[in-house]
């Protein structure tokens, strides 16, 4: 049996170990009961969206071989901006899928008609704006810029956002995504890009974690009168 003096040390090993890590134990209780309480594919916005929109079907269209694209042709994607037939080739460049001349960007009323087709009936544009940046914590990282933001005029802050340069749907963000967002970024530790598992953060505080759990049932082993008295008995 440890003497009393190592006994008083791991106690306040473990009083200050679990101090330190209790805000993080319980940012971490709180996210994972979000999660397991939260259905995902309403976070994903799926609500607001019209699961049911079928792309529209179109006829005359230009034999991509008979286009003027310089570097050849390696991926192509077909778009309808305001119902006109576009191809978004090689992930760089819309040409219209009728003439074969290039568009650089999409309007803000195609815009609006992109995100009129995936999103549900009924939702009021409060607003649109245009951005070109984000930063690494914006609710559109890590996607296709520039981009339009469409507001909705709802409780949820609901926003759509189509890219300008492909005039594609990208996304829909609302209230309940960000807060998701937000505890997904204390639950993984990654406050930077919210998805990297290996962070320096994350290791050490799994680790601290594991020695606190340790420590308190180095505790119970010191403390413990049932143990003492089986330790008695064995001498």
């Amino acid at each position: 049996m440890v003497n009393r003096h190592t006994a008083l040390k791991i106690r306040k090993t473990h009083r200050y170990l679990g101090l330190f890590l209790g805000i993080q134990f319980l940012f971490w209780t709180i996210s994972g009961l979000y999660f397991s309480w939260t259905n995902i594919d309403e976070i994903h916005g799926d609500q607001f969206k019209n699961l049911e929109y079928q792309p529209k079907a179109f006829n005359s269209l230009i034999s991509p071989s008979e286009m003027d694209v310089s570097n050849g042709i390696k991926t192509i994607e077909l778009r309808d901006i305001d119902n006109a037939p576009y191809y978004w080739i090689n992930k760089e460049q819309l040409y219209n899928a009728l003439d074969g001349m290039p568009k650089n960007s999409i309007t803000q009323d195609e815009a609006l008609y992109i995100a009129k087709n995936h999103m549900k009936s009924g939702l009021e544009v409060e607003s649109v704006e245009q951005i070109t940046e984000t930063g690494k914590h914006h609710e559109y990282r890590e996607k296709l810029l520039p981009a339009y933001v469409i507001s909705y005029k709802t409780d949820e802050a609901l926003k759509a956002y189509v890219s300008v340069s492909d005039g594609k749907f990208q996304t829909v963000r609302h209230r309940s995504w960000r807060w998701f967002d937000f505890l997904w970024m204390t639950h993984t530790m990654d406050y930077e890009g919210r998805d990297n598992f290996n962070t320096i953060v994350l290791r050490a505080f799994s680790l601290l974690g594991l020695i606190t759990v340790l420590s308190g049932f180095l505790l119970w082993y010191t403390s413990s009168p049932s143990i003492k008295k089986l330790l008695k008995r064995k001498k």
